[in-house]
């Protein structure tokens, strides 16, 4: 039939034939829009990228290889210093086939294992009696106690097994019952979340004096960072404030504060503070000490915002913020430079950048992008080039970020504290743990001394 219908009229058949073709065409098109739509679709989807994660187009071209650079020299894992245990497998013939050997030559491996773990355990007997001098009941004291509870509470954690758990949750960052789980793991010790925050509250109770040692260091010293972040307490929204000061001596502080204001501010940083502040443009820090320094990686990003702002029409024809971008990075060029030159280059090349400075942020801008990146450095003029006048003090404010992290991810798993005791006792730890850990001390060591109860002579 379709053979007759050909021959009877071929042009309608190919008339058909063309019209399907036109159409297949036009079907496949159709199916190639849905399948693009379907892939965007899944891309919104996926999880959301961190907040900090740069563009495609914001990345290298070419970006730096992963791992240490080509030349550096090689790295593995030292010999220890003290052997255990000595084992020796003689080779006296062939294991196969029992034949004799020759050029038998030793090969000495080192294997570092961990020892099977038990809680030690002692039983501590101390007496106590009624002084019919002083008419007092007085007990006997060992140095090894951390408590005089007895009975029900008789069974305690040792003052080692304390501080190295204080260690792994404020140092390390594990969760309570991640603490316990490790110190069950590794120590044979079964604790609960609950005996660990009553314990590390008696601990914050004793070095509280060494806490609070830290404020006065941090006034002595001639930098200090300071930097704050959203905070959690007793279910309502507050602020941690990180201050520290660089360096193997300096030390690192956290209050868990209720408000950022000046008052708050000044209880850990006098007023009359000698050294240099290094800090983001948050309006608190504005005139709260003399002398300043704000931070270049803020200043940056800024500039990033104002050349995606400013006017097309402008940034073809006014080079400013390039040039702005440029100044900037001159100084911290000079910065790095500025130990291996005698003082009179320094004078020269320090007044020019004031001089530059000048140039740069006395007029307004026409650009509205960039005017209002010139007002956000006009009203910091002051500060723009402290950070030159001291040797320990850095261009940016990645020292105080840094030590914000570690808080940031504690309280992304804890959300803070439920109590302003346990946010007292937090910022006691962390800020006792953080200060070793830059200072290069072992915090559980630094911590377990003075754990134990005091005894006379």
């Amino acid at each position: 039939m379709l053979l007759e219908l050909i021959k009877e009229a071929p042009e309608a058949v190919v008339s058909l034939i063309l019209n399907m073709q036109e159409a297949l065409v036009a079907l496949r098109a159709e199916v190639g829009k849905l399948q693009e739509r379907i892939a965007e679709l899944e891309a919104q989807n996926r999880p959301p990228s961190a907040p900090f994660r740069r563009s495609a187009e914001e990345r290298k071209t070419d970006p730096k290889k992963p791992g240490r650079r080509e030349g550096h020299s090689g790295s593995c894992r030292k010999v220890p210093e003290v052997v255990d245990e000595v084992i020796e497998v003689n080779l006296e013939c062939c294991p196969q086939c029992r034949g004799a050997l020759i050029g038998v030559m030793p090969v000495v491996q080192y294997i570092e294992e961990l020892p099977p773990v038990r809680p030690q355990v002692t039983r501590l007997t101390t007496y106590e009696g009624h002084c019919l001098k002083c008419d007092e009941v007085v007990r006997s004291v060992h140095p090894r106690q951390t408590s005089t509870a007895g009975g029900c509470a008789g069974v305690q954690l040792g003052a080692r097994a304390v501080a190295v758990a204080a260690e792994l949750k404020h140092r390390l960052g594990l969760t309570l019952r991640k603490t316990c789980d490790v110190l069950q793991l590794l120590g044979g010790l079964k604790v609960s979340a609950g005996g660990l925050v009553q314990a590390f509250a008696r601990a914050a109770r004793k070095v509280a004096p060494e806490e609070a040692a830290l404020v006065s260091q941090l006034q002595n010293s001639p930098v200090v960072h300071a930097d704050e972040t959203s905070w959690w307490k007793n279910n309502a929204s507050c602020s941690l404030w990180v201050f520290g000061s660089p360096g193997p001596k300096g030390v690192t502080l956290y209050r868990v504060v209720d408000h950022r204001d000046r008052t708050t501010f000044h209880s850990v940083i006098a007023p009359d503070y000698p050294g240099i502040l290094i800090s983001d443009c948050l309006s608190v820090y504005d005139t709260a000490t003399d002398r300043q320094h704000k931070c270049y990686a803020h200043h940056l990003r800024a500039l990033k915002e104002a050349v995606k702002n400013q006017s097309p029409q402008v940034a073809a024809v006014d080079r400013w913020l390039e040039e702005v971008r440029g100044f900037f990075e001159h100084a911290m060029d000079f910065k790095k430079r500025i130990a291996a030159l005698d003082p009179a280059h320094i004078a020269l090349e320090r007044q020019g950048l004031e001089v530059r400075a000048n140039e740069l942020f006395a007029n307004p801008r026409g650009d509205p992008a960039q005017e209002s990146f010139r007002n956000r450095i006009a009203k910091q003029r002051d500060h723009l080039l402290v950070f030159l006048d001291h040797p320990m003090a850095g261009a940016t404010n990645n020292f105080a970020e840094r030590q914000l992290r570690g808080a940031v991810i504690a309280r992304k798993l804890s959300c803070g504290n439920k109590t302003d005791h346990g946010a007292s006792t937090w910022q006691t730890l962390a800020s006792l743990a953080a200060t070793c850990h830059q200072q290069l001390k072992n915090f559980s060591d630094f911590l377990a001394p003075r754990l134990f109860l005091p005894t006379e002579g």
